[in-house]
């Protein structure tokens, strides 16, 4: 298993009670910690309005973000969970990820969806299409960007985006262009699209629903004859560790007490019945090895972890990386 760190932005309301002037010292900051340590890639969000109620505090833009920690850090991948394909015209933004990755001397991953955030969109005016038009979008949108990254130069005649004869130089660095992470586990047509052109995958961290996309992906993969076991297989996990059950219980509530004056009470309790929802991989560190290592084993190669302590407390994050990347990795 290899290792991505969530940089707290803004967008789950992890960086209230913090100043916006001190905001980006507190990413940089966490980021270059990262790029020192056993962190393989650090991510944002592209969100523009906060989860899980859309309110007034800071979300920070996810590629404006990308730019700053490619001339910030000097090793660690960097990414985006996920990029939204329609909130920018596709060869647009082929062009702002090969100058990221000029920037970063090779380190930018791509991650890209169809989006969802329905509040958001209607908020910054692009409607919100139907899911066959937005997975459309993607569709046309990741063929675009992987043509503008291999040739420097590309053209496209589709049914939703036209491109006629747009340079994009310099290309990345990278060989064969910026690695697609293409997110999301629609069974018809974002794990078709996957199949066809993706490095990687992200799906839900439930073991079920995990295997049964897996199985879903290899299927699309036999019909289109491409490679299943050359995609690596990703999911997200929200990590809250500690030392004990009682170090456990007393992180979350610190957690949950930050969030409450900037959400109702019932909506912070919500959010954290259970440790923290399906996405969690909370407890010990034994507990945290054991939830993980099931899904390492389902084929989980990758785990991208979301610590919403981050920009407050590092501790939690250090614990992981003494105890649970070297049980996993």
């Amino acid at each position: 298993m290899r290792f991505g760190l969530f940089i707290p932005q803004g967008w789950r309301m992890d960086l209230v009670g913090i100043q916006p002037a001190e905001h980006w010292t507190v990413m940089r900051d966490l980021a270059g910690y990262a790029d020192g340590a056993a962190w393989d890639s650090l991510w944002v969000y592209d969100h523009f309005h906060t989860v899980p109620l859309p309110s007034g505090e800071a979300t920070h833009e996810a590629w404006s973000l990308m730019a700053a920690f490619a001339a910030s850090t000097s090793r660690i991948k960097l990414g985006q969970m996920c990029t939204a394909m329609s909130y920018r015209n596709p060869v647009y933004l082929a062009k702002v990820a090969a100058t990221a990755d000029i920037i970063s001397r090779g380190r930018i991953q791509m991650g890209i969806g169809g989006g969802w955030y329905e509040h958001e969109w209607r908020a910054y005016g692009y409607g919100f299409p139907p899911p066959k038009v937005r997975l459309g979008r993607l569709d046309e949108g990741v063929q675009i960007l992987r043509d503008a990254w291999r040739d420097g130069k590309v053209s496209f005649d589709g049914e939703h985006y036209q491109v006629d004869g747009a340079y994009v130089a310099p290309k990345p660095l990278q060989d064969n262009g910026i690695p697609l992470w293409i997110a999301g586990g629609g069974e018809k047509v974002t794990l078709r699209i996957a199949a066809k052109y993706a490095q990687y995958t992200n799906f839900a961290p439930e073991p079920t629903a995990f295997a049964h996309k897996s199985e879903v992906l290899a299927q699309h993969c036999q019909k289109l004859g491409t490679d299943f076991d050359a995609i690596v297989r990703s999911a997200n996990f929200t990590v809250v560790v500690g030392t004990s059950e009682a170090d456990v219980k007393d992180r979350l509530q610190r957690v949950r007490d930050r969030l409450v004056g900037y959400v109702p009470e019932a909506v912070a309790d919500a959010i954290f019945a259970g440790g923290g929802g399906p996405d969690s991989a909370t407890g010990t560190p034994e507990q945290v090895i054991e939830r993980m290592a099931t899904m390492r084993d389902l084929g989980c190669q990758y785990a991208i972890c979301y610590f919403p302590e981050a920009a407050y407390d590092r501790s939690g994050i250090e614990l992981f990386e003494r105890e649970a990347i070297p049980a996993l990795s």
